[in-house]
């Protein structure tokens, strides 16, 4: 076979986005449809992989990679999981008022880790069910069953309960203490969360709730980009892998005269241009070589041999230009910028994939790697196993650049659709059906 650098772009691609795909197929719990969070032993269940897996479903389905009665199959045993669990709120339950917390029990679905009840991650999970839910929409009893859990669980959720008396959403709440101590403050991945929470036909945020996080925004201009600052590029990502975010804007962004589509492609130019002036003199870094994202990263209890000791971060999310940055580059935050700026996604790919192969696992890439910090013999530091929020951004995004699947799917999911439109957002695909879904 053929390497993948070797290869066309499309066809490299498609490689790249099938065995992304297989992460899910070959992690799912058969009992429960429940995914790990990383395939290393013993991994919990993350709730928003769950998510991302059900919405990659439809994708394998259009690719011929599933077939449909299988992918249905496999999104009722997740939703039917969800359906029945344990909503107590307590230590050892599920979750509470509709959320579920972060990091589950793979086999039991019990809160793992003293984990958070996780607003967030609740909404990927939910955007992943109401995606399943619109795509699958035949006239069987099975999808039938798979649209009825989804909007019921979608209704369950108290998004009211997570706003309290806040101006903003919390991000978390804890059975031992309460909400956490914080919300949303400045730009975050969180626009599909405030669209759910806006758009509920039962318990929705107040409609200024929205305003109340945009009002955090820092708006910068680095390297000469005018842009809506954040630092690491899963933020710039998130809820465009379901949102179809060109030509769209809320009242800040047309302020600015720009969309968040745009300001992502700015936020890849920035990314480069840091890695290219590397302030930090960290090895392998130019404008072919980025992508400073949330993923793992080595720490401090491992040696370097090929630079001076720095202080390395584990699982961090680093970005540009104020950091945290100890050398760690993430490939797949690299692939999910492909459909805001492609040539250089591809470029740069292409650039690590040649420099560094040991990324790659039969087709599927690793969640980061750090070219500063070497073994004994030489060796680069990559990422042990994979990271299933990895693989199903790239599974996701891979396949808006291709055909918009996801995009023009979640058009016409009109809960969606009504939270944009209560958060201000207006123009583009947006105005151009008064019905209100496209």
């Amino acid at each position: 076979m053929p390497t993948l650098c070797s290869l066309p772009d499309d066809a490299m691609l498609d490689r790249l986005q099938r065995a992304a795909f297989g992460y899910f197929t070959e992690t799912m719990n058969p009992r429960n449809g429940l995914i790990p969070d990383t395939s290393r032993p013993k991994s919990p269940v993350s709730i928003a992989v769950v998510g991302f897996a059900l919405s990659c479903y439809p994708v394998a389905v259009a690719r011929g990679w599933i077939a449909r009665a299988e992918a249905v199959r496999r999104s009722l045993l997740a939703l039917r999981f969800f359906h029945a669990s344990d909503q107590s709120g307590s230590p050892t339950a599920t979750g509470y008022k509709g959320f579920y917390y972060h990091f589950l029990d793979i086999d039991s679905g019990a809160r793992m880790w003293r984990s958070e009840l996780s607003m967030i991650d609740s909404a990927l999970l939910i955007a992943g069910m109401l995606t399943a839910a619109t795509w699958f929409d035949a006239d069987s009893a099975d999808e039938a069953e798979l649209r009825e859990l989804a909007d019921a669980l979608y209704r369950r959720v108290d998004w009211r309960w997570s706003q309290d008396d806040a101006r903003t959403i919390y991000q978390g709440w804890k059975p031992e203490s309460g909400y956490l101590h914080y919300g949303w403050e400045g730009y975050s991945e969180a626009i599909v969360l405030y669209a759910l929470a806006l758009g509920s036909p039962t318990h929705p945020v107040s409609t200024d709730c929205y305003a109340g996080w945009v009002s955090t925004y820092q708006w910068e201009n680095l390297y000469g980009q005018d842009f809506l600052y954040a630092g690491p590029l899963f933020v710039h990502h998130y809820s465009q892998a379901w949102i179809d975010l060109r030509g769209i804007r809320d009242p800040f962004m047309r302020e600015k005269r720009s969309d968040y589509f745009e300001n992502s492609r700015r936020a890849v130019l920035v990314q480069s241009r840091y890695a290219e002036l590397n302030p930090r003199e960290f090895a392998g870094y130019d404008r072919n070589c980025w992508g400073l994202s949330a993923c793992d990263g080595p720490t401090d209890e491992q040696v370097e041999t090929s630079h001076e000791p720095r202080r390395l971060f584990g699982y961090a999310a680093r970005g540009v230009p104020y950091g945290p940055d100890d050398g760690t580059l993430s490939p797949p935050a690299v692939l999910t910028s492909l459909p805001f700026a492609p040539e250089l996604a591809l470029v740069a790919l292409r650039n690590m994939l040649m420099r560094h192969p040991g990324i790659l696992t039969d087709d599927r890439l690793a969640t980061s790697f750090n070219a500063s910090v070497t073994d004994h013999a030489g060796r680069v530091w990559i990422s042990p196993g994979h990271y299933g929020l990895d693989q199903g951004m790239v599974c996701m995004m891979i396949e808006n650049h291709r055909s918009g699947l996801l995009w023009h799917c979640l058009r016409r999911c009109a809960p969606l659709v009504r939270g944009l439109r209560l958060a201000g957002f207006a123009g583009g695909w947006l105005d151009a059906n008064d019905g209100g879904v496209c």
